[in-house]
């Protein structure tokens, strides 16, 4: 299904999407240049199971930041310039995929901190730099905005019924600097004017803590760096993440006093972006008998609200896959090799010859990232353990994911009702496995040649991304000859095949899931495909014909 229209300009289409698989799709209608997980995650984002449109939706959040902000004077029932301007501006931050509101504005939760999410990759354009000036813009915008909306809803939160013709002059979205693409258009915006009186205005004494009126949240940090060509496990990549966080935190603490300032970064990497912060630094210095309400910055956390805007990776954690979920090549691995010289061929030759062409995060540098950047917001998310296993590797259905030339593994011997087997596995270099194989001891040239068959098969589904939960699912507890009691491994004492012990040896292995023994079966039925001449201990055979030939068990 799809249906065009335009936006503010946008061509917009109409797909079929849904949060959770299992729940009816619904029409989802938003920019046709945004992929179908943003239609997924704005499906979750609004409730309900009717057809959702991110030009109505957005709509109601940005009507609620700008009803209200016109001057005392004006009793028009038309929006104002600046509301005009200021809602232009909030809508186009949204449909560059700049920025978006948190779930509390979406949702309209008054009980509840709003704020902004912004997403620092759409923040450098193909072949430049940090875009300083734009940034620096549009949180400006976005602070004047929470503070702006703080004051005009004070009284309702407080219970009380505001009374708009007893509100004094005071700074409102009228006021509001625009973006640098509307100062192209020749769109100019008032003169702010003097701030009011602190006692109508919310703030408190210089000696009082400020109150805190909404929330900067950034992410996409590492696909950040990647634009511009920085590793994320390096110390230009941690000084410019240091940079961009702290002109983040001195805009934000712009009106609020010099008491509130975070310190200044050591060394700048980014052209043009110590200006920036030099700028914001003298702003941000000045003392006041009326300091503005007070804006935290942090960094965001998974949620739908970082799937709307395209983020790789939330908040400040790296991306720990060069690969996207349908298996091409995600925008950071592209701009990371485009940096390096390198094609997506010579990457690939590479690869497959066991180099590295790309340096894939660790936890440890997940770490050394947190505490480079801890000292320049207000709230950082929990601290990563370094001790932590290294996160699972997702690998795409469809591309053979090849294991490198030297691999670790395992080699267990064990065996079940007597039959002695090894079990051996190859692993990726994050610990994943990729490769098993199933060689029996003492078994026929058949029951081998099946064996080595059925592993190279699961070996084959397990490099193409299939995923190992589903073959422990299919054959563990699988029942049929030869099975026992196992010797050699204590993860099981008992099994009803060789493949039930191999694939649960292996949940408990690879998956941290350590699943019960089935049932003891007395009969020793599960004996007789492999053995079809087997008799239980103890028994003599007796012949079935005077001549004292032995009759043949019929096996099904």
């Amino acid at each position: 299904m799809n249906a065009h229209h335009f936006w503010n300009g946008v061509e917009m289409r109409t797909v079929m999407a849904s949060a959770d698989p299992d729940a009816p799709a619904r029409a989802i209608t938003l920019p046709a240049d945004w992929d179908d997980e943003a239609a997924a995650a704005l499906a979750e984002i609004v409730t309900g199971t009717g057809a959702v449109s991110l030009p109505r939706e957005s709509a109601r959040w940005i009507d609620s930041f700008t009803s209200g902000a016109h001057r005392p004077d004006e009793q028009q029932q038309e929006p104002s310039r600046g509301e005009i301007i200021s809602g232009r501006s909030l809508a186009w931050l949204l449909i560059l995929r700049q920025a978006a509101p948190t779930l509390a504005v979406w949702h309209g939760a008054s009980d509840r901190r709003p704020g902004f999410v912004l997403n620092l990759a759409a923040f450098v354009l193909p072949g430049e730099d940090f875009a300083a000036e734009t940034f620096v813009a549009a949180l400006r915008l976005l602070c004047l905005v929470l503070r702006t909306d703080a004051r005009l809803k004070a009284a309702r939160r407080n219970g009380e019924l505001p009374l708009d013709e007893a509100m004094p002059p005071e700074p409102t979205l009228f006021d509001l600097p625009t973006m640098p693409s509307e100062e192209k258009s020749g769109v100019k915006p008032a003169t702010p004017s003097a701030p009011a009186d602190p006692e109508m205005t919310g703030s408190l004494l210089p000696d009082a803590p400020l109150p805190i009126v909404g929330e900067i949240l950034l992410t996409n940090l590492d696909a950040c760096l990647a634009a511009l060509g920085l590793d994320y496990d390096s110390d230009d990549g941690r000084d410019a993440a240091c940079s961009i966080v702290a002109l983040t935190t001195l805009v934000s603490r712009e009106g609020t006093g010099c008491d509130h300032l975070p310190l200044m970064p050591h060394r700048h990497v980014l052209p043009g972006l110590s200006a920036a912060i030099r700028d914001a630094w003298s702003r941000a210095a000045v003392d006041t008998e009326t300091p503005e309400a007070r804006i935290e910055t942090g960094f965001s956390s998974t949620g739908p609200v970082d799937a709307l805007l395209g983020c790789e990776a939330c908040g400040l954690a790296p991306i720990f896959s060069p690969l996207r979920s349908d298996g091409r090549l995600a925008a950071s691995t592209l701009n990371r090799l485009a940096a390096r010289g390198l094609s997506v061929e010579t990457a690939l030759a590479a690869s497959l010859a066991g180099e590295s062409p790309l340096i894939i995060p660790t936890i440890d540098a997940h770490m050394r990232m947190y505490r480079a950047l801890a000292g320049f917001v207000d709230r950082v998310p929990a601290r990563p353990d370094p001790t932590m296993a290294p996160p699972p590797r997702i690998l795409p259905r469809g591309m053979l994911q090849p294991l490198p030339e030297r691999h670790t593994g395992i080699a267990q011997k064990a065996s079940v009702g007597g039959h002695r087997f090894f079990l051996r596995t190859a692993e990726y270099e994050d610990g994943t496995l990729g490769e098993i194989a199933l060689t029996p001891a003492r078994e026929s040239a058949m029951v081998r040649g099946l064996m080595e068959s059925f592993s190279q098969a699961v070996s084959i589904g397990l490099q193409y991304g299939a995923p190992l939960e589903d073959f422990v699912e299919r054959f563990a507890y699988s029942s049929f000859g030869p099975a026992g009691t196992v010797e050699g491994d204590p993860v099981t004492s008992y099994a009803t095949s060789i493949l039930d012990y191999a694939f649960r040896a292996l949940s408990n292995l690879y998956l941290q899931q350590r699943l019960p023994d089935a049932p003891h079966e007395d009969d020793n039925q599960g004996n007789s495909p492999l053995l079809p001449f087997d008799f239980k201990s103890g028994d003599t055979p007796k012949p079935s014909t005077p001549g004292g030939r032995r009759g043949l068990r019929l096996v099904s």
